[in-house]
């Protein structure tokens, strides 16, 4: 009998996982696999890792790992494959914005042959007018700078054969993209579509600064079009600056119209200097990630395991 595994990262949300837990349990039970939920604990602070060990205990189905502190959605996600056994693996959140009952949808495709089955979400229930409009720009500025294309409204509720999971855990960056690490992957991949409801209780914790470092983290591992976008207006300005020290010159030498010029020199260097910080600030960004990199520290570590065969 095949085996499923389902992945869950989760941080403090103590009033979404016994609703999530017996949603999953519902759809799946009436399938003829075998499967176990992996909760992932990002350094929750509240009642969820006592939660995950109570319903463990109550269900051998049911396996917790808990992280020594919060590494963040995508760390937590990497853990959750590292541990998964299944033939097949299910990553999900546990606020049921990513529906259990799409879970047969999803096995069905991947027993039709396919490898990777991603959900796109179309919208989401109640979300606001600014994060629809972020997230458009942040896909369309991703696949313009990028060589690798990532469908737009794509989202970490996906299923993975077990070849593809055994694939994903060669790759070894620290700052994870997995949107675009499983685009980049290959296999033989299909789309579902949904939409997503409102979260069952509590609020996001993906706010606006982890959404523009998810964004950075996407962007910088993906492309080096910022660099060479530096490059280009560094060119670009060289050849202007050239320029205006020949008229600088013609006037100073061949006319008698030279004036004091402190508007101009004022605005040149202000401007020139603006440009260069941007460039530095870019090149930093990059050199900052490549320092993380070559630490070779652990992605994550963890403080305790609940459940069999961890």
């Amino acid at each position: 009998m095949k085996f499923i595994s389902i992945v869950v990262p989760v941080f403090n949300e103590q009033d979404n996982i016994n609703v999530f837990y017996q949603q999953v349990v519902a759809n799946l039970s009436a399938l003829p696999y075998k499967f176990e939920v992996i909760f992932v604990d990002d350094g929750s602070k509240d009642a969820t890792p006592l939660i995950i060990n109570r319903l463990s205990l109550e269900d051998e189905r049911v396996k917790g790992i808990i992280l020594a502190r919060n590494f963040g959605h995508q760390i937590a996600l990497t853990c959750g494959l590292d541990y998964a056994s299944g033939d097949a693996v299910i990553t999900m959140d546990g606020d049921l914005q990513h529906p259990p009952e799409m879970l047969p949808q999803l096995i069905e495709k991947w027993e039709q042959g396919y490898e990777v089955v991603q959900t796109i979400r179309l919208t989401t229930e109640g979300v606001s007018w600014f994060k629809r409009l972020t997230s458009n720009v942040f896909y369309k500025l991703m696949n313009i700078m990028s060589q690798v294309q990532i469908t737009e409204g794509g989202s970490d509720f996906r299923l993975l054969d077990k070849k593809v999971v055994e694939s994903f855990r060669l790759f070894k960056e620290r700052a994870r993209f997995i949107r675009g690490m499983i685009s980049a992957i290959g296999y033989n991949q299909v789309y579902v579509e949904f939409v997503a409801p409102k979260r069952f209780a509590g609020l996001s914790k993906f706010s606006l600064k982890k959404m523009l470092h998810f964004g950075l983290d996407g962007i910088t591992a993906y492309s080096k079009f910022p660099l060479r976008f530096a490059f280009y207006v560094g060119i670009l300005l060289g050849i202007a600056s050239f320029g205006l020290t020949v008229h600088v010159l013609y006037i100073k030498l061949l006319t008698t119209d030279a004036v004091p010029g402190w508007a101009t020199i004022a605005a040149s260097i202000l401007s020139l200097g603006g440009i260069q910080l941007i460039g530095l600030g870019i090149v930093g960004e990059y050199v900052g990630r490549i320092f993380e990199e070559v630490k070779q520290r652990p992605l994550y570590w963890v403080k305790a395991k609940y459940g069999r065969n961890l």
